[in-house]
């Protein structure tokens, strides 16, 4: 049949196919049909990877870092137990680098100069401490307050730091001293016969038991320090420099959460009975006590006013604080914990371990305590001695200059910052991964600024001459052990004397000797910088 004579039926049924959609043609129908839920996911898996993958890049521009990251979880393997030489790897790499573990991007600063610019640059950054500190020193701590209001609270404590109130915690510090030290003998001579044991986690004791004692008295028990010292270990483990982003049930995040409820339950229970005390008129002999009263004066002071009784401006407290909860109080005695335990644990430690390594030094040190106590052990400390014992404070700043138990500090960028000339770290963007906030970090090398053979001399040399004669007390720039800028630490100078009285009081009534191995010079990383073995002595009590 001719083509000029086709059935107009058919030629309708060939253009209604013909200005069909896809849809009706069933062309997508068959691209689904080869779809599934493993192609999809596959599929989605790999375009997030992607989006990690070019985040990673773009945040990371010129400066040094992996030319891949591993998807999502970076080197996080690597963090769960650092090493120190790693650390030192990264630092040699760079003025800046970087790494990238989960939701967190993190720029490494290396040097003396861009580590003071953070200190110093609260309009751009602030200090986050680690990412899993807010979840258990609680989001409304104060340490976690940003510009004036930072300086407002900061203000209200700045008095617990006087040099009246260091000397009224004195008495407290030398009878948990006392008490330890006779222990330390014990372990050696009778638990174990005279063979040397690690005694880093008696040091964590024995240092967690000063900080209690100090900051709320004997309002806890011995039962209950010798329970949060054992508990704060968790903590500590807990507190990695990047976490995975939610606590898991029976991680490290999670026993430590669990041990810091209890320390603010039990710091809750002594704020309520150091009010019960001072509100009788009771004596202070802590931290804790310092600040109710402080709180109670103010109070006083203020409802005089509003009464209008006449009120002598010499009755006026320097600063008027309100009457803070239990728990608001209780977070910031446990923020006064959080700053010292591990450093003065890692600073005895050292110290312990380095003074028996230098007999000389240690000599010293018990002279000038002997002297300093009109040659009576015994006698029990004060402040004007304490201020007359030039060699042993250059012994402990030296030791906190060789061995700095912090070795890093990040602090989280709140607006683009500008950190070098060909640099900037921006503000945190937005991950799809959790609908968490992408956070940019900044954790500065202190221990370059301490380490500066420029500066120090032979820096790895344990050496307290070169603050006397050398040049070490004039580098204000490169001592950075208690930070500097608006964050700088408030108990700076209670650390340095308690120092002091532990090693003067322990050169006094103690011998001890360090047993050496392979691991005494290698570093572990446990939040703070502690030696690998653990430090093994043997103690014996001094005639």
């Amino acid at each position: 049949m001719s083509r000029s004579f086709s059935s107009p039926a058919a030629d309708a049924e060939y253009g209604a196919k013909m200005t069909s959609s896809p849809w009706e043609s069933g062309l997508f129908n068959q691209v689904l049909a080869g779809w599934n839920g493993w192609s999809v996911t596959i599929s989605l898996l790999l375009a997030l990877v992607a989006y990690d993958q070019f985040k990673y890049l773009w945040n990371k521009g010129s400066i040094v870092g992996p030319s891949f990251k591993t998807p999502f979880i970076g080197p996080f393997l690597e963090s769960v137990n650092p090493e120190f030489v790693r650390y030192q790897d990264k630092w040699a790499s760079g003025s800046l680098s970087c790494v990238s573990v989960f939701h967190k991007f993190v720029v490494i600063a290396s040097t003396r100069d861009m580590a003071r610019k953070v200190f110093n640059s609260p309009a751009y950054v602030k200090p986050c401490v680690v990412d899993v500190a807010r979840k258990l020193l609680r989001p409304s701590n104060w340490v976690f307050l940003d510009g004036k209001e930072h300086v407002d609270f900061r203000k209200g404590l700045n008095g617990l730091f006087t040099r009246k109130a260091l000397e009224i915690y004195l008495p407290g510090q030398e009878e948990v001293y006392d008490r330890y030290f006779a222990n330390f003998v014990k372990i050696s001579q009778e638990q174990n016969h005279g063979k040397p044991v690690p005694y880093m986690a008696q040091f964590r004791e024995l240092m967690c038991a000063i900080s209690c004692r100090t900051f709320v008295g004997y309002y806890l028990s011995d039962e209950g320090v010798k329970k949060i010292a054992d508990d704060y270990y968790k903590i500590t483990a807990a507190m990695e420099l990047v976490n995975f982003p939610v606590i898991i049930p029976f991680t490290k995040t999670w026993y430590g959460k669990k041990a810091a409820d209890m320390v603010l339950d039990e710091f809750s229970k002594c704020a309520a009975k150091s009010k019960v005390k001072i509100a009788a008129g009771g004596e202070v002999t802590c931290i804790l006590d310092s600040w109710v009263k402080t709180m109670f004066d103010s109070q006083a002071y203020r409802d005089k006013v509003a009464n209008g009784v006449p009120v002598d401006p010499s009755e006026k407290p320097v600063l008027l604080l309100r009457i803070f909860s239990d728990f608001e109080i209780s977070q910031t005695l446990f923020t006064f914990l959080f700053a010292s335990q591990d450093a003065s644990s890692s600073a005895a430690t050292w110290l312990f371990q380095v003074l028996a390594q230098r007999p000389d030094v240690l000599d010293r040190v018990r002279q000038e305590n002997l002297e300093a106590r009109g040659g009576d052990k015994e006698k029990r400390v004060t402040m004007d001695m304490l201020e007359k014992m030039p060699y042993s404070r250059v012994v402990v700043k030296e030791i906190l200059r060789h061995r700095p138990p912090v070795i890093m500090v990040p602090y989280y960028v709140k607006k683009n910052f500008p950190i070098s000339d060909t640099y900037s770290v921006s503000k945190g963007l937005f991950s799809p991964i959790q609908s968490l906030p992408s956070s940019k970090l900044i954790p500065f090398r202190i221990h370059g600024a301490l380490h500066d053979p420029e500066v120090y001399p032979n820096p790895d040399e344990f050496d307290p001459e070169r603050w006397i004669t050398g040049t070490a007390e004039s580098a204000s720039k490169n001592w950075l052990v208690f930070g500097t800028g608006p964050h700088y630490c408030l108990g700076q100078t209670y650390a340095q004397l308690n120092l002091m009285l532990m090693i003067g009081k322990a050169s006094l009534e103690m011998d001890w000797e360090h047993h050496a191995t392979p691991l005494s010079e290698q570093i572990k990383v446990f939040a703070c910088i502690f030696p690998k073995d653990d430090c093994p002595l043997t103690f014996t009590k001094r005639a």
